[in-house]
């Protein structure tokens, strides 16, 4: 799976466990349920930690292709090879396209 279509998913899964973390310690406090409030409560919190861990990550790669597109890029236009560039190029867009999952 490519990285985008794999950071796509985490972050369908991980807002879709806290909402129902969310759901489930807003039942628990409203039924009078501590058990169920504060199962709720970790799951959202575990969720929203992945997420914003997922992002971090996800953005440090972006960067990196950004990085490492912009130094083919050049290599490349200096060298005169054409090939090299069009990777450069290639990697610069994955980086952009990372950036906005």
């Amino acid at each position: 799976m490519s990285n985008i279509a794999e950071n796509v998913s985490t972050k369908v899964s991980n807002t879709a466990n806290s909402y129902i973390g969310g759901a489930k310690q807003t039942l628990g406090e409203t039924i009078n349920n501590p058990d169920l409030a504060a199962s709720g409560a970790a799951q959202k919190v575990q969720a929203d930690t992945a997420q914003k861990f997922a992002d971090a990550k996800t953005q440090a790669e972006a960067a990196a292709h950004k990085v490492g597109g912009n130094a083919q890029k050049s290599t490349g236009n200096i060298l005169g090879d054409y090939s090299l560039e069009a990777s450069g190029e290639g990697n610069i867009t994955k980086g952009d396209l990372e950036s906005r999952v």
